[in-house]
């Protein structure tokens, strides 16, 4: 996936706690930021189930790093490109 597009996927996603649908399943995701904007932490939990999306996120002079956390990165860019939020807080 671009980068460019991946970073906009992230930046969707609203800071702080929201809900938000996914292949079915209703979600409780957080998403931190750090230095500025630069790292982004995000963990999804799938709220009644077992299943999460956990990765963070570098912006770096040389180039975006999306580091998940034990998962596939296609599993983590499979959610944001299917994440809906449906509130935030």
């Amino acid at each position: 996936m671009n980068s460019d597009l991946l970073h906009s996927a992230i930046l969707k996603l609203p800071l702080g706690y929201s809900e938000g649908r996914y292949l079915g399943k209703r979600y409780g995701l957080t998403r931190t930021d750090f230095n500025g904007g630069r790292s982004i932490k995000v963990y999804a939990e799938a709220l009644g189930d077992t299943d999460f999306i956990s990765f963070n996120y570098y912006r770096t002079q040389a180039e975006n790093l999306l580091k998940p956390c034990e998962m596939p990165k296609t599993l983590v860019i499979r959610f944001l490109m299917g994440f809906v939020v449906i509130s935030d807080s």
